[in-house]
């Protein structure tokens, strides 16, 4: 028996692993979180599976549904959203299964803010724009963060941010990064991506707060802050293609 802790994708059932499908279509008993995880994922289930939406469900309640899989010895799909290693709140999970002696495995998935790149036809890491991503999330009313770990901090590098769980909290992000980017700095709302509702929502950290009530969004989005995020800019082409730089996957061509 093994419990299979599965990345779901952000929402299109279409961007689960190969994998991850088959893990769900062959375990007995899945457990998805409902709120996030949508309905056709867990329907590859196999029929007859016992499917329990933990949404409403708390950690002791979720355990003892794994226990009890395991004394049958029956596989659990443990069916998250996006990528598991990414706040899909598994370490808790985790430490209680090995506690018990219960085996487990992780299949990755795609991470919200891979997905509405794509959506959005940008790469994210721009050449001499900006070369690296911070994923992060404000505390609202989950955890705190750790000292150190704020927004300040990681605005000082520059690099484009991928805030999660702060789409109450634009006008917080405003005061704190406009120092560090500018007023015009580029800001995208990623609503639901992946879900048939999905919506981007373009603006600069001073005009955001606005466009996003106006839309009334106040969940279920991810915050993108970052000078690569423009539509249309002005960058250097990558070396990694550059004829004028050889590696060893294309070595410099001798002269004949």
């Amino acid at each position: 028996m093994t419990v299979h802790f599965i990345g779901a994708g952000p929402g299109d059932p279409d961007l689960i692993t190969i994998k991850g499908r088959r893990l769900i279509e062959t375990c007995p008993v899945c457990l998805y979180a409902g709120s996030l995880v949508p309905e056709a994922v867990v329907a590859f289930a196999p029929e007859g599976a016992r499917v329990l939406d933990t949404a409403p469900m708390t950690l002791d309640e979720t355990h003892a549904e794994i226990v009890a899989a395991h004394a049958r010895g029956q596989d659990v799909a443990r069916v998250h959203s996006g990528d598991p290693s990414l706040y899909g709140a598994i370490a808790e999970q985790i430490r209680r299964l090995k506690a018990e002696g219960i085996p487990y495995d992780i299949t990755p998935g795609v991470s919200a803010y891979a997905a509405a790149a794509a959506a959005m036809g940008q790469e994210l890491t721009i050449p001499e724009v900006a070369q690296s991503i911070v994923l992060t999330r404000m505390s609202m009313k989950s955890t705190g963060m750790p000292e150190g770990e704020t927004l300040e901090n990681f605005g000082r590098t520059g690099a484009t941010l991928a805030i999660h769980l702060a789409i109450r909290n634009l006008r917080e992000i405003e005061r704190q990064l406009s120092p560090l980017y500018g007023a015009d700095c580029p800001v995208v709302v990623a609503y639901r991506v992946g879900w048939p509702d999905e919506l981007f929502i373009r603006g600069t950290l001073s005009d955001i707060h606005a466009k996003v009530r106006d839309a009334k969004i106040t969940r279920t989005a991810l915050v993108f802050v970052g000078r690569a995020l423009a539509e249309e800019q002005q960058f250097v082409d990558s070396a990694l293609y550059d004829g004028a730089r050889p590696h060893v996957l294309r070595p410099k061509k001798r002269a004949t």
